[in-house]
């Protein structure tokens, strides 16, 4: 009998909890020094820390935090790379992302030779932006920033969007199967 009612109150100590049954919390990594080839759920780049992903697998996303740094090399991210006010973001050498790779309010960033299902964003970063020889699902944007941009020989199967960029964006080659807008018309 005592079984009985522990199987009748365990929904309610998962309700209590705020966990919905059946749902797992995904873990979180944290990185500072390297991670090779091994599957992770979330990474997270602390604040001032520097993290190289050598081959890892993340099942959710890579987050990079305030002053981090992030060399990644042939890794798998099913979600997102997302970067506030890091100091540099690198995905190189054949990375796939299933998701965007967003740099925001940072240094510097480069995506190049590598897979990204869904777009890559850099807005209002000062440091010396590249994307280079990509295949990307979405579309490459770059707003606001102040360190240069350079956006060559990619597959862009959405739009290539630039605005506001001091100095303007360099580069070309690139095959867009949507629009080329204002500063990257040319490209």
């Amino acid at each position: 009998m005592k079984r009985t009612t522990s199987i009748f109150l365990l929904p309610l100590a998962v309700a209590a909890l705020g966990v919905a049954p059946g749902a797992a919390a995904a873990d979180e990594t944290t990185c500072r020094g390297t991670i090779g080839a091994t599957t992770e759920d979330n990474i997270r780049v602390p604040q001032g820390a520097t993290c190289i992903l050598n081959g890892t697998t993340a099942k959710g996303t890579v987050k990079v935090e305030r002053d981090a740094t992030l060399r990644a090399r042939g890794v798998q991210v099913t979600g997102n790379v997302q970067a506030e006010n890091a100091r540099r973001v690198n995905v190189l050498r054949s990375s796939r992302i299933g998701g965007s790779v967003q740099v925001v309010q940072g240094d510097a960033a480069k995506v190049a030779d590598s897979r990204v299902n869904a777009d890559i964003l850099y807005d209002d970063n000062a440091g010396r932006l590249k994307t280079l020889r990509n295949h990307v699902g979405g579309n490459v944007q770059a707003f606001q920033n102040s360190g240069g941009v350079e956006i060559s020989s990619n597959k862009i199967d959405g739009n290539l969007q630039c605005k506001e960029n001091v100095p303007q964006p360099t580069g070309g080659g690139n095959v867009v199967h949507g629009n080329k807008e204002d500063q990257c018309s040319s490209l």
